[in-house]
């Protein structure tokens, strides 16, 4: 299992667009799949498989990822059997959910996280870090230092959460920092996510520090198991 784009994508965009969902509404869904987003991230930890399904039926291809606390087997379990694509967690879960092969993986990380323990991040088997921010209603420019600091330490791809609808000017900044993805807080318009989305891929190409590598896609599971048994399929027929 690897990242799979979402489908009809040839290419993952320079950054990429994640819309942050208050809670499992069909209908809110279905205004984030209009806008332009990569994916869909449920915020609200608390919530119901049930909502889940409805949640990923409303966003058709375009991933689903969700917040957990408790990522006990049983319950990751049933996120996999909804077809949720992937979880976001902090360091102080078991353990355990490393050796999860059937989800994508992002951890949550406090920016004074210890040099050293950020360093060793490269050593999980996850999927990208996801920084988490102060309570500041704008892009700081310590928040911006601290991504800074992450991606020299890091090769994972790195996710920030916006307090709001960022501005050119903090977007082009936290793209300069290595940001990969971002995250914009819920109930935003389409009309909104449009725009970001336009701005996104306006930002200018990246030629420094990690030319030549891949940027990030969002792990799709639900379909990346048919994709791969096709490849293993096409591999026997040669």
């Amino acid at each position: 299992m690897g990242f799979h784009p979402a489908a009809g994508e040839s290419k993952s965009p320079k950054m990429l667009l994640i819309a942050g969902l208050s809670g499992t509404d069909a209908k809110e869904a279905e205004v984030v799949a209009s806008g332009g987003v990569d994916a869909g991230l449920v915020l609200n930890e608390s919530f119901k498989v049930e909502g889940v399904n409805q949640v990923i039926d409303a966003l058709g291809d375009i991933p689903l990822g969700v917040f957990l606390r408790d990522v006990g087997a049983e319950r990751v379990a049933e996120l996999v059997s909804s077809g949720c694509d992937f979880v976001v967690f902090d360091t102080k879960v078991s353990v355990a959910m490393l050796s999860q092969t059937e989800i994508g993986k992002f951890l949550v990380v406090e920016p004074s996280l210890d040099q050293g323990l950020v360093r060793a991040i490269d050593s999980l088997d996850i999927d990208g870090v996801l920084i988490n921010r102060g309570k500041e209603s704008f892009i700081t420019v310590e928040h911006v230092l601290t991504c800074q600091r992450f991606r020299g330490l890091v090769d994972k791809p790195l996710v920030a959460i916006l307090p709001s609808l960022a501005t050119d000017v903090e977007l082009n900044n936290l793209w300069r920092a290595g940001v990969d993805a971002v995250v914009v807080p819920p109930s935003q318009p389409t009309e909104a996510l449009a725009e970001l989305r336009r701005t996104i891929d306006n930002l200018p190409r990246r030629t420094e520090r990690r030319q030549g590598k891949l940027g990030v896609v969002i792990p799709q599971y639900a379909g990346g198991m048919a994709a791969e048994e096709e490849e293993e399929e096409e591999e026997e027929d040669i």
